[in-house]
């Protein structure tokens, strides 16, 4: 017997493909071609038929392959730093805005204090300003008011050890970026981790601690893997913004900090781009949060069907 579901009107469907096209349907595109030569890809007439090359690859990856490619004569494009940045900061800033925002959350949802409400709702509204917006007060704060000075003991040291010649500042280090992304994803975090305390069941904790379970032990024990898919869409959401966010970085970052979005902006000129490269660099670009993400969603998938029986 057919049921209601099966009845779908065909603006249904066509809704259904043109979301499709118009999600796969770039990647699609980026992926054939940075496979292409740029010449092929400007003039626009070989489509899916054309003679596939690794040379975008090649060159976007010159300063990491074992070899030294035919067609690259200097190796000016640096993506194996500007991705091992990128992964750092991705991956601190991640654990570092889960570890606090858990924390907070649980506090949050738990802890009764004044002003708990007004917290928790600042929190969000914390999140809703845009990241322009605190890009030349957090330069100028980066690059002036948390800085060691160069005359001064810590900062000769810092300077004699890792070398230098001006003052220690937060700008143009990895430190500096981790620590604005951890501020900015930080709000979203405490607020779709309250949700997710707030469904544990208390009395699971009142018997953790007539067991003899501190503080801690409830926390680490009880609540957070009950919390895993929460945790996980946090991880995910957090983990997308740090690898793919421009805007401060570029302010923030310097030659040696610089992250593989900046590294494909920098790559275009206003008389020269590379558009083989680009896609290369932006496939490149795409892999660590789709693996990050698959990762990610198994801890969802797990969390959902851990109290599943069968019938």
């Amino acid at each position: 017997m057919a049921t209601s579901y099966d009845k779908q009107p065909p603006a249904f469907y066509a809704l259904i493909a043109a979301l499709v096209v118009m999600s796969v349907g770039p990647v699609l595109l980026m992926f054939v071609n940075s496979f292409k030569l740029d010449v092929d890809i400007i003039s626009g007439t070989s489509g899916l038929i054309f003679l596939p090359t690794i040379q975008n690859y090649e060159t976007a990856l010159c300063d990491v392959l074992w070899y030294k490619p035919d067609h690259v004569d200097h190796c000016s494009l640096k993506f194996g730093n500007a991705f091992g940045n990128s992964l750092i900061i991705a991956l601190v800033s991640t654990a570092l805005t889960l570890v606090i925002g858990c924390m907070a959350a649980y506090a949050l949802v738990r802890f009764k204090f004044m002003g708990r409400d007004s917290v928790s709702l600042t929190t969000l509204m914390v999140r809703m300003v845009p990241p322009a917006v605190l890009l030349v007060p957090v330069f100028g704060l980066w690059n002036n008011e948390f800085c060691i000075g160069k005359t001064t003991y810590v900062g000769s040291l810092i300077r004699e050890t890792f070398g230098g010649r001006g003052d220690v500042c937060l700008a143009g280090t990895h430190s500096g970026i981790i620590l604005v992304y951890v501020a900015m994803n930080l709000p979203f975090v405490i607020w779709i981790l309250q949700s997710f305390i707030v469904q544990v069941p208390r009395s699971l904790e009142e018997a953790a601690r007539v067991d003899g379970a501190g503080p801690f032990q409830v926390f680490f024990k009880v609540v957070l893997p009950l919390i895993k898919p929460g945790l996980a869409a946090a991880a995910i959401f957090t983990f997308r913004i740090a690898w793919n966010e421009y805007l401060l970085a570029s302010a923030l970052s310097d030659r040696n900090t610089k992250t593989v979005p900046i590294l494909i902006v920098n790559n275009m000129s206003e008389f020269n781009v590379e558009w083989g490269v680009i896609m290369a660099t932006g496939m490149l670009l795409a892999i660590p949060p789709i693996i990050f993400t698959l990762f990610a969603s198994r801890q969802i998938i797990t969390g959902m069907t851990a109290g599943a029986v069968k019938g």
